[in-house]
């Protein structure tokens, strides 16, 4: 089983969900508490979204504050540019920001949403029949 499992505070859970619902997350109520929801983009993909005082169980070390920087990014490849636009739209009703214009780079496009917490997310599509070597 190859997956990736990323682990995220969320000082409210409950808001948060809703968040990554509207990006087009599924729940998974095996994985889910009342401190910690499971989020599943695809078979390969989850996001524990966690009350900061769980995370700090895992982690031991402060939570930095997100909103004044940046720590790491994640980036989800999507089918079309239509359904980047989408999934940024929908996040954008549910409280996120975009917090730079489209990244236009003719053989790809990437709109960037900030969750409720300051985590990063580039959206992204890539038609590789656009791409050329050098």
């Amino acid at each position: 089983m190859e997956q990736i499992l990323i682990n995220l505070p969320a000082t409210d859970l409950r808001t948060s969900v809703k968040f990554y619902a509207s990006l087009g997350f599924s729940t998974k109520p095996l994985f889910s508490d009342e401190y910690q929801k499971c989020m599943v983009w695809s078979d390969q993909i989850y996001v524990m979204l966690m009350s900061p005082e769980k995370f700090k169980t895992y982690s031991q070390r402060p939570i930095p504050n997100l909103k004044d920087g940046t720590m790491a990014y994640f980036t989800l490849p999507v089918e079309s540019l239509s359904r980047v636009n989408e999934i940024v739209e929908n996040g954008l009703k549910a409280g996120g920001k975009e917090p730079t214009p489209m990244i236009n780079e003719r053989f790809m496009q990437i709109r960037r949403i900030v969750d409720l917490d300051g985590h990063m997310w580039d959206i992204l599509y890539m038609d590789l029949s656009k791409f050329k070597k050098g």
